[in-house]
């Protein structure tokens, strides 16, 4: 039994269509066109990676958002820090 290597299937072929790869560019070119054209399958797929990247992290968001309160938040405290540290050593140096 002889196997081919041709990696993981397509799930969205028939959305897709065919490719075939051109060995003089080394491209894939549509040989038979899917049930979506080039752009609408382009913007499908970018909608279901969103999709993905959200249901992967749903609070992606709020985290980054609360991540920047919090370097606001160190930001000021240093500066603070740094200010009664002066007050502190103003008498010795």
């Amino acid at each position: 039994m002889v196997f081919e290597n041709v990696g993981m299937p397509n799930p969205l072929w028939q959305l897709q269509g065919q490719q075939v790869l051109n060995h003089e560019t080394h491209k894939l070119e549509l040989a038979v066109p899917g049930t979506l054209s080039p752009a609408e399958f382009d913007k499908a797929v970018s909608d279901l990676v969103s999709f993905m990247v959200w249901m992967a992290e749903p609070q992606q968001e709020f985290r980054q958002r609360l991540g920047w309160f919090v370097l606001a938040f160190l930001a000021v405290l240093f500066v603070l820090a740094y200010a009664l540290k002066k007050e502190y050593w103003k008498d010795i140096h």
